[in-house]
């Protein structure tokens, strides 16, 4: 299982929302680049981005410290998310050097464009299915629908996806632990990798989530205020 250390980015700053909520802004450094050298030192070999601003406008914002960080030669695959909802957002951040490009409300909003997508970009996509519960929410967590994650997710299973990232809203930010039977859930219903996110806190939380099956786990707040040792999750997972 990969670890994947998350960047969330407002204002080219490394912050945390807490269950998503913009007026609950946790503001941890002002440098991303340093940030994502540090999780490269770590033994980390995936970096999660995701353009807060960006998944708020509609459209990607903060591509110039994305961009830094990639200019700064950190060695770690990167994949970024928010804002993204036309071709030309997934482009642009591919020829800079991004490895893969998160896709959440435009592909549940617009499935057919979404499947166009991943079919020209083989295994450079990632479905972003983010929920309250087991329905979908949308618009940088703003708006909630009505779709169910796990129907959502086989149905988009045959396309050349590179994984599939699910998030707890109510978990993200909270330290309270990740959804293991909804994970659990979406790993046995379709073929596509899985990677969770939401929740993570502790080692018992990425063996356990090692025994769900999920390729991957993103971890954000956690190791920002020191209660996981980014060296241990990876150790852990291996």
């Amino acid at each position: 299982m990969d670890i994947l250390p998350a960047i969330d980015l407002i204002d080219g700053q490394c912050v945390r929302l807490v269950q998503g909520q913009y007026d609950k802004q946790i503001t941890y450094k002002d440098d991303p680049a340093a940030q994502a050298r540090d999780f490269a030192e770590a033994g980390s070999t995936w970096l999660h981005i995701v353009d807060l601003d960006g998944a708020k406008a509609g459209r990607p914002v903060n591509t110039n410290s994305i961009k830094a960080i990639i200019d700064a030669d950190v060695p770690l695959k990167i994949e970024v998310g928010g804002g993204i909802r036309d071709e030309a957002a997934i482009t642009e951040l591919l020829e800079i050097g991004v490895e893969r490009v998160i896709i959440g409300t435009r592909a549940i909003n617009d499935f057919p464009w979404f499947s166009q997508m991943a079919e020209k970009y083989p295994k450079r996509l990632v479905l972003g299915l983010d929920a309250r519960g087991s329905k979908l929410a949308v618009e940088g967590w703003l708006t909630d629908g009505e779709l169910n994650i796990v129907d959502f997710a086989k149905n988009a299973d045959n396309l050349p996806m590179a994984a599939i990232i699910y998030t707890d809203i109510s978990k993200d930010g909270m330290l309270a632990g990740p959804n293991l039977e909804r994970t659990k859930q979406l790993v046995e219903a379709v073929s596509t990798p899985v990677v969770a996110a939401g929740g993570v806190t502790s080692i018992d939380d990425v063996k356990n989530l090692i025994n769900t099956g999920v390729a991957g786990a993103v971890i954000g707040r956690t190791l920002y205020e020191g209660n996981l040792d980014l060296k241990d999750a990876i150790q852990a997972a291996q």
